[in-house]
């Protein structure tokens, strides 16, 4: 919550002279922000670790290494010619591999 540090502050006299109704309505009003959540919603959602995913199937269209990447000889992952940092005899190793 903002706070302005410029504007007067209240004394105790001014908090001691605040109706009962106006502070019901303050609190109505803090409250009404909250959002109702369906747990079971959630549940549906959430993945356990560990669950079962033998039936399911991934549509995950491979594509063949391009003309500007490369393979790393250390860490196996194809990468953009950009992410080159250097060859030794022949090896591509790429950035993060060689820091």
């Amino acid at each position: 919550m903002a706070t302005d540090y410029d504007a007067p502050r209240k004394t105790d006299e001014d908090l001691s002279e605040d109706s009962l109704e106006e502070l019901k309505n303050r609190r109505m009003d803090k409250s009404s922000g909250i959002v109702d959540v369906d747990e079971s919603d959630l549940n549906e959602s959430m993945e356990l670790p560990g669950a079962d995913l033998s039936n399911e199937e991934l549509a995950v269209r491979v594509l063949p290494r391009q003309a500007d990447e490369f393979t790393c000889s250390q860490c196996y992952l194809v990468h953009h010619r950009s992410q080159l940092a250097k060859e030794k005899d022949g090896m591509l190793i790429c950035r993060d591999c060689a820091a």
